[in-house]
């Protein structure tokens, strides 16, 4: 290898970010555009990695899945697709009976009603219903509680359930975790054993985004309206249809969600930047504080934002960013 003075590195060596001559096993690993030196650990979802020898050694275990709905109608897939739809009625989320006629009759099923949130179109999902065991358990989360109808005669019981900080946490014995922030936001996670054998707007979770759109008849299809509409619960319910920009409708709100929304791309956000990028969730934290013209508006704004935070926590990267003047928890309450 050539040196910056000219000179070559001795057998052996190799040159390192400063000009000098190292041994091999002695150069940095790099991740997401960050530098790690030998023996640094990072951890890639349920994995850990070791750098060595310039090259990541991770494990290979076997991860949950995660599917995520918050604020205005945005997902992001198991398969990390990411669309927004907004629709005012009943959705299927995710199932895991998905034949051709697209029936509920298998392990479990997640149902969520979405609301208007706003004057210009946009809907938020409100209330949550888990079905479980063919029926035999009916769980409904809204105003921040759970309530449970049980139809079957089935003595054990097969979910628990916990509260973590501002989440509801809801675990089934099938291998589903649901977490809700009791508000907008729902994250489904779900074990690999279900791979390929789930559909809904949560996609189909076979490691391929391209086909998540994939409708109750088991069709691909390209277009968002299509796939979404098809998941209604009741076909009574009118079709969504494409929502108008709303910062263009309301111009007034724009900078406002703009000046608010920075956060993602501040400072504070700045250790996650490299781990998860923050374009999508910026847009969308402006997209929904402009939409929320009807109250509430410092909810979505706080909504979208905790989004990213949860991302980022995801991927390993703990954000403290909330403030006595930004989207303040009262913790002594939550503890």
């Amino acid at each position: 290898t050539q040196c910056i003075s000219g000179c070559v590195c001795p057998a052996g060596l190799v040159l390192d970010e400063n000009g000098g001559c190292i041994p091999e096993e002695d150069c940095p690993c790099i991740h997401n555009e960050a530098m790690y030196q030998p023996g640094e650990k990072i951890n890639v979802d349920c994995n850990t990695c070791v750098c060595k020898n310039r090259k990541w050694e991770c494990t290979e275990d076997q991860c949950l899945g995660t599917c995520a709905v918050y604020g205005d109608g945005h997902y992001n897939t198991f398969d990390d697709k990411t669309f927004s739809f907004n629709g005012n009625c009943e959705y299927t989320l995710i199932q895991d009976h998905c034949g051709k006629s697209g029936t509920a009759n298998g392990t479990f099923r997640v149902i969520t009603e979405n609301i208007p949130c706003g004057n210009t179109g946009t809907t938020c999902s409100k209330s949550i219903k888990v079905f479980l065991e063919v029926r035999s358990y009916e769980l409904i989360l809204g105003e921040e509680h759970v309530s449970v109808v049980k139809r079957g005669q089935n003595d054990e019981v097969p979910y628990t359930v916990r509260y973590m900080g501002v989440y509801l946490v809801i675990e089934t014995t099938s291998g589903l975790i649901l977490i809700w922030d009791k508000k907008t936001s729902i994250f489904i996670k779900l074990s690999p054993a279900f791979k390929g054998q789930i559909c809904g707007l949560c996609g189909n979770y076979d490691g391929n985004g391209i086909n998540d759109f994939t409708t109750r008849s088991q069709s691909v299809v390209e277009n968002v309206l299509e796939f979404g509409n098809s998941w209604k619960v009741s076909s009574t319910c009118p079709d969504a249809n494409s929502i108008k920009d709303p910062c263009s409708t309301n111009p007034y709100r724009k900078s406002w969600s703009e000046k608010k929304c920075s956060i993602i791309n501040s400072n504070i956000f700045a250790a996650c930047h490299s781990q998860v990028e923050p374009a999508k969730y910026y847009q969308a934290c402006v997209t929904d504080a402009c939409a929320c013209d009807t109250g509430g508006d410092c909810d979505c704004f706080c909504t979208a934002v905790a989004a990213y935070a949860q991302a980022c926590s995801e991927a390993g990267v703990c954000i403290a960013w909330r403030t006595p003047s930004i989207c303040p928890l009262f913790c002594d309450y939550y503890n």
